[in-house]
């Protein structure tokens, strides 16, 4: 196991350098930069601009160098200063930008991975062994419509009805009072109530998509011959089912985490700007918009990182729960 471990350690740091090159690259794909969004932006406002005065800015922001260049140099920053660069939007360094989003960020994200968790494992289970019930058809239904039901739509008719029957529609995560005060002790059951809708509607895809596939893991493994053998041996069924059987089933869903910390990073980056949520979300999409490519680009850099750190994280526990990866990895 020890080995193991070591060998996806030690590709993290080639995959996480490897993986900014490519952001960094995609980034400036796009025609023009941020000079020339801003010119355009003061143009239509009256600003007149000369080609001597646009390369002077360009100059200014460092953006008249190479591709290459500039990310090396905004890479050479991050390993030895720890400066992430600076966000021409926002007019200070992205780190701070960042930061001012980040721990918001974390906290919903943290709370729908195990509101996800915590609905979908119990269902799934339950519809594999009750296959063909009528709990497992009013499950399924609702899995399959809150997967074709996009993200953003359903926030629009949650608030809709929140604003009919409260009169509130629970937009944003702070109510007046917390942004007056502060969120304590006293005002948390608001913050509470104003998470509701974007954990129902940020949770309700991944946990449908979890439901499906614990249903469909359940049921192949009931059917498995070792299953047979340990009731005839007369094992439990909760030992059949929770030791072996769920165990067995959990790999897919162990392997899905790498993905789902990414995506719920930003991935509902259209609700958040819907449901006037302060995350980050909603900063990658206008510094996308604008070309900020430093801000942008650090964003990017720390959903790729998550999603290396999650897979890392996942191919271990999957190691852990199948004993049989780190024998086909012994072998090797």
């Amino acid at each position: 196991m020890r080995n193991y471990i070591f060998r996806r350690v030690l590709m993290f740091v080639p995959t996480v350098l490897l993986l900014s090159i490519i952001v960094f690259f995609i980034i400036q794909l796009p025609p023009g930069d941020y000079i020339t969004s801003y010119v355009s932006r003061m143009s239509a406002e009256g600003e007149i601009f000369t080609s001597e005065d646009i390369a002077k800015l360009r100059q200014q922001y460092g953006l008249d160098k190479p591709w290459y260049v500039q990310y090396f140099m905004w890479m050479k920053n991050i390993i030895t200063k720890g400066d992430f660069g600076y966000s021409f939007a926002y007019n200070r360094p992205v780190w701070t930008v960042i930061m001012s989003r980040l721990p918001l960020t974390v906290i919903i994200t943290l709370i729908i991975m195990i509101f996800t968790y915590l609905v979908s494992l119990p269902i799934g289970i339950y519809s594999a062994l009750h296959q063909y019930s009528v709990g497992d058809f009013v499950f399924t239904a609702f899995g399959f419509l809150g997967i074709a039901t996009p993200n953003f739509l359903l926030a629009i008719i949650l608030m809709y009805i929140s604003f009919k029957w409260t009169g509130d529609p629970l937009l944003g995560l702070f109510s007046e009072e917390i942004l007056r005060e502060g969120l304590n002790i006293n005002n948390l059951g608001s913050f509470l109530r104003h998470m509701i809708i974007p954990i129902i509607v940020i949770g309700t895809d991944s946990t449908c998509g979890v439901i499906r596939t614990v249903r469909a893991q359940m049921l192949d493994e009931i059917t498995r011959q070792y299953v047979l053998t340990a009731r005839a041996k007369g094992v439990s069924e909760r030992t059949i089912i929770y030791k072996y059987c769920l165990r067995a089933a959990l790999n897919p869903v162990v392997s899905g985490l790498a993905g789902s910390l990414s995506k719920l990073f930003s991935g509902s980056t259209i609700s958040a700007i819907v449901m006037n949520m302060a995350i980050l979300g909603p900063v990658l999409y206008e510094a996308l918009k604008t070309q900020d490519m430093y801000l942008a680009g650090t964003i990017l850099l720390t959903q790729g990182f998550l999603v290396v750190l999650g897979t890392l994280l996942s191919d271990i526990v999957l190691a852990w729960l199948d004993p049989r990866i780190r024998y086909a990895e012994r072998s090797n």
